[in-house]
């Protein structure tokens, strides 16, 4: 039997729902549940996780979030680990939606393939974040404030190094609870039981195996098969929207990138930020010059702050390069960061998330295309 949700075109299959309630409600609230939910590529893990978080949400009133796929992530653009507060459920699940992330960290690329050692270093710094902050501290304690649950959702890319990379984020955050979906093809799917274990090391989480989710009366996947080339645009487009009032009549992403064109961008001076490549690197000369028309995670440098060394800068936001200005020493920013947090920003993140095509093709524009009229930043 399936269970129809909230969503007008998403079932939730009974023992999916069952999974989710034994979690939130079979578990002690001290600590609250940590949950890992894995498996393949368009196994349903993003549905899943949203739906527990439903789930949890009426028993704790707030549940963090951890999202470290970082090309299909769940609430943010591509290219991004975070982690999130959620305090209300999402009745709709086949809604794109775009949240202010606690913290982020800009990786710049949609796949830990690149760089698998700071893919996994992000990751940890975030947890380590949500376990201080949120799970067990004095710091907590002190405030006398409840310990959060946590939902941590993961990648599709479960074999060779992405194996690798799961089994080490599981070691890592040793969870309390594993869920694991898994689909008809066999080979594709992570091993059953705790993979992740050494030796003689006892388990102590709660290992959930489910099936993908199928529709009876038409023996399918009820999960589309993700274009993820697609998808990822949309998340890209819905982020930037955000730069234009809500007033403004957009229905097409032609009228969207029209209304880009003539935005007024920051005006920020080159003396004020510096510029990391974070999978490249590019000539001295053509550090700036490699900027226009891309996308920059806006970050604050580690070394202004108080974090230590070897750890990735908090990213506040995204940002595209409509500009650079060499003899005047300036770059023009589109963004829909605020300017109380502009103000921070000190670097410049740049990795491989591309402008989709639809916001480049402009006419009477010239792209990347200069703007006369800007406001200043720092």
């Amino acid at each position: 039997m399936e269970k129809e949700s909230p969503s007008p075109h998403i079932f939730i299959p009974d023992l999916w729902s069952e999974a989710a309630d034994s979690i939130a409600f079979d578990s002690c609230t001290s600590p609250p549940p940590i949950t890992f939910v894995c498996g393949a590529k368009n196994s349903g893990k993003s549905t899943f996780s949203r739906h527990l978080l439903n789930t949890l949400v009426p028993r704790y009133k707030k549940v963090a979030y951890l999202d470290t796929d970082v090309g299909q992530p769940e609430f943010t653009t591509p290219g991004c680990l975070s982690i999130h507060i959620i305090d209300e459920q999402t009745p709709d699940l086949t809604i794109l939606s775009m949240k202010t992330p606690e913290r982020c960290i800009f990786f710049g690329d949609t796949s830990s393939k690149r760089d698998p050692k700071a893919y996994l270093s992000g990751v940890y710094r975030l947890y380590d974040y949500y376990h201080t902050e949120y799970y067990q501290s004095n710091k907590l304690r002190s405030s006398e404030k409840s310990p959060l649950p946590l939902v941590i959702n993961t990648p599709g890319w479960v074999k060779g190094i992405g194996y690798e990379i799961i089994v080490e984020m599981l070691r890592y955050i040793q969870p309390t609870h594993v869920v694991q979906i898994r689909i008809s093809a066999e080979k594709k799917n992570l091993p059953t039981g705790a993979f992740w274990i050494e030796g003689n090391q006892k388990e102590h989480a709660t290992l959930i195996n489910l099936n993908a989710a199928f529709q009876v009366s038409f023996n399918r996947s009820l999960l589309i098969q993700k274009d993820s080339r697609r998808l990822r645009d949309a998340r890209i487009i819905a982020y930037f929207r955000q730069c234009l009032p809500r007033s403004f009549s957009i229905t097409t992403n032609k009228e969207l990138a029209h209304a880009l064109a003539s935005h007024t961008p920051y005006e920020v001076p080159l003396s004020k930020v510096k510029v990391s490549h974070l999978h490249c690197t590019v000539s001295r000369n053509e550090i700036f010059h490699s900027l226009n028309a891309t996308i920059v995670g806006l970050a604050v440098d580690r070394r202004t702050s108080q974090e230590s060394d070897g750890h990735a800068p908090w990213c506040v936001g995204l940002g595209i390069i409509r500009g650079v200005d060499m003899l005047k020493g300036l770059l023009y920013v589109i963004t829909p960061v605020p300017l109380s947090l502009l103000d921070k920003v000190d670097l410049l993140l740049q990795g491989y998330i591309e402008i989709p095509t639809c916001l480049l093709q402009v006419r009477g524009c010239v792209s990347p295309y200069m703007a006369t009229n800007v406001m200043p930043f720092n």
